[in-house]
């Protein structure tokens, strides 16, 4: 993933944050608010490492896929819909909900 999408959609990005560096603050993210620079200092700061390696360390972390939920694009979930068919089993249509999961209960 690039920079850009971290900053465009930065609150959706907190919980991958906090689970690659556990200690990280969801108030401090909030005030960084997608500044690549400030993130790189927080980073480091964190992590008692240089900037420079702070800097390596978000590179590889970008280096992973999006969150899922960073990508609302209805096409996108669509075809990810789609694709989920090849796990269901014959006759049954990915838009179908299952009550064996529970969300077709009745009120």
């Amino acid at each position: 993933m690039k920079w850009h999408h971290v900053q465009e959609n930065w609150p959706a990005f907190f919980e991958a944050i906090i689970d690659k560096w556990p200690d990280a603050d969801e108030d401090e993210l909030e005030q960084i608010d997608g500044d690549q620079r400030a993130f790189i200092t927080y980073i480091a700061e964190l992590t008692e490492a240089e900037p420079a390696d702070a800097r390596e360390e978000i590179r590889d972390w970008l280096s992973g896929e999006l969150p899922s939920d960073v990508v609302m694009d209805p096409r996108h979930d669509d075809h990810s819909i789609r694709l989920s068919g090849k796990y269901l089993p014959e006759g049954e249509d990915e838009s179908d909900d299952d009550s064996r999961f529970g969300d077709d209960r009745e009120e």
